[in-house]
């Protein structure tokens, strides 16, 4: 029994019911405006936090508006009762289309769906997710505008687990896999739910059944379906193949968004007019929107759900080869002789002989190509002299080696003294490294080594010697400022005090073992001190002191040079 009044509305009659509740056509009694009142179960209402959430998204769908989406008015709570009201669509479900004619013809497929992409696009650019897609929340007026309804109700209620059968909200027959195992739905759920609505508004029947709910939910996330062309063969195989795309198991392989899907259907009679060759085929009712990117579309008479499939599909293959060979046979001999395979190869083995000798001709001669490399190296160090080496003095060398060497040499040489002290830099290790090319890159080399091993005094040593023999040579203004950068360089990294403690302790602790009388404790760390520090200049001062302790009147050594190693 419908109750007679809810909130403002007097109720007339009732429209229908279903798991998420029962839809009266309500009056408005102060406005008189026509309503559709949707009942929503008293369980729900036991829900916890269920009031708050019910304003909260009645709020968030208030949002979602457009020509193809059922407008919501409100809603609210009246004797126990939780309801609310949306607009009233005059004409019918796509459930009771269905139920009339078993299909509907694919071109007014089309139509319908591209409405229902508007609808989601709307809703999604809104953050709102419909999660219960289904032919009966789609409605159709008379006048062929498709309008998309309970949007957003399930989401309403996502925080439980409400439907009639108590499992995860949704209509089984429609549900993505990542809703049938509990996942949260997204835009790619409303695509695979919309897929499943194209497929059986093509089909008559819905790409999954089962006995149970369960079993179609399994179906959905690992079972296979028959491609609605096999079922229907007049389908377009465009129009297939979106069906079945959206119908993938994984959300990232559907279409990103039902914008993409909505261009995606109306490019379908398009190709199929291409493909069939002939322009007066293209549909012709009264305004569809299927070929207008932003039409809304209505039926095709002319596609009727018995049209003879040779009609769309039979005829395909022999119109496509007919529109392959017809506009050979109108060819001029111009036209003809571009559509040759032989004149095409003989075009394309000209156009590189004629690049080939372009570049031949653009090439530098030597002394440009000479030219260049010293331009290139009056530039600060840096890429620039590696792009000299290599662009320039290289390629001289390998043209002729007799003529350039004495030329280039020089400059060759300043670029590896250059790198190798960018390397000394950086105490990288040598071991793969090609012999030196000079005296100077090998003592260089030598200091570098010297550095990496943590001598740092007789790298010192080995550099400042280099020094002094450069000195007025010709390669002074190179290689000195690199020299005085690589010695001050090692100033930088010398030992600290504190980490040349072991020395000043072994001296320290030989004269504590004099002093207690232990002689020959002394006389061992001494000879020790001696051949480790005896070849660092940083440690001369300490490695004289132990010479000369050992050298003392009463230590009976005899020392000239430095002592062998004692064992203590």
């Amino acid at each position: 029994m419908p109750p007679e009044r809810l909130g403002p509305y007097r109720i007339e009659r009732e429209l229908g019911s279903g798991g998420m509740g029962t839809v009266y056509y309500g009056v408005h009694q102060e406005t008189g405006l026509a309503a559709a009142i949707k009942v929503l179960p008293a369980a729900m209402a036991r829900e916890p936090g269920f009031v708050a959430r019910f304003h909260r998204e009645m709020d968030a769908m208030r949002s979602v508006q457009g020509p193809h989406v059922v407008e919501l008015f409100d809603g609210g709570e009246d004797d126990g009762t939780w309801y609310y009201s949306m607009e009233y669509v005059e004409g019918e479900t796509v459930t009771e289309r269905l139920a009339r004619d078993r299909r509907i013809p694919w071109r007014e497929v089309i139509d319908i769906s591209v409405q229902i992409c508007k609808a989601l696009k709307v809703a999604h650019n809104a953050g709102v997710i419909h999660r219960d897609l289904k032919p009966s929340n789609l409605l159709l007026r008379k006048d062929g505008v498709a309008k998309l309804t309970d949007f957003g109700v399930a989401q309403v209620f996502a925080g439980g687990k409400l439907t009639a059968t108590g499992g995860v909200i949704g209509t089984v027959e429609y549900m993505s896999p990542e809703q049938a195992q509990g996942k949260r739905a997204t835009k790619q759920s409303d695509i695979y739910a919309l897929g499943a609505v194209m497929y059986v508004m093509l089909t008559g029947r819905p790409p999954f059944t089962g006995k149970t709910a369960l079993d179609i939910a399994q179906k959905h996330k690992f079972g296979q379906f028959d491609s609605p062309r096999r079922i229907v063969p007049e389908i377009p195989r465009w129009l297939d193949e979106i069906v079945c795309n959206c119908l993938q198991k994984k959300p990232e392989d559907r279409y990103p968004d039902a914008y993409v899907l909505q261009l995606r259907l109306q490019e379908v009679p398009k190709k199929l007019e291409l493909a069939q060759g002939d322009s007066k085929t293209s549909h012709s009712g009264t305004g569809s929107g299927t070929f207008d990117l932003d039409g809304a579309g209505v039926d095709d008479e002319t596609q009727a759900a018995d049209v003879d499939p040779a009609a769309v599909g039979g005829t395909l293959m022999r119109d496509l080869m007919r529109a392959q060979l017809d506009p050979k046979t109108t060819m001029s001999p111009i036209e003809k002789a571009f559509d040759s395979t032989w004149f095409l190869v003989t075009a394309l083995v000209l156009v590189v002989t004629v690049c080939a000798w372009l570049y031949t001709s653009r090439k530098l001669s030597p002394e440009r190509l000479f030219a260049k490399g010293e331009e290139l190296m009056e530039q600060p160090a840096g890429p620039s002299w590696e792009e000299a080496r290599k662009n320039a003095f290289l390629p001289l060398l390998e043209q002729d080696r007799a003529t350039w060497e004495p030329k280039v040499a020089p400059y060759l040489n300043q670029i590896a003294l250059y790198e190798l002290k960018k390397d000394f830099l950086g105490a990288r290790t040598l071991r793969n490294d090609p012999p030196p090319r000079s005296d100077v890159e090998r003592f260089m080399r030598r200091a570098w080594e010297q550095r990496r091993r943590g001598e740092i005094g007789q790298s010192r040593q080995t550099l400042t010697a280099l020094r002094a023999l450069m000195v007025g040579t010709s390669q002074s203004d190179v290689v000195l400022p690199l020299i005085d950068e690589m010695l001050q360089t090692l100033d930088q990294s010398a030992p600290s005090a504190e980490g040349r403690s072991l020395i000043a302790d072994a001296m320290e602790h030989a004269e504590e073992l004099r002093a207690a009388g232990d002689l020959e404790g002394a006389r061992a760390v001494w000879q020790n001190v001696i051949l480790l520090y005896g070849d660092d200049p940083d440690s001369a001062v300490e490695a004289e002191k132990a010479r000369a302790a050992l050298a003392a009147p009463g230590q009976n050594v005899s020392h000239s040079g430095d002592a062998e190693a004692a064992s203590p």
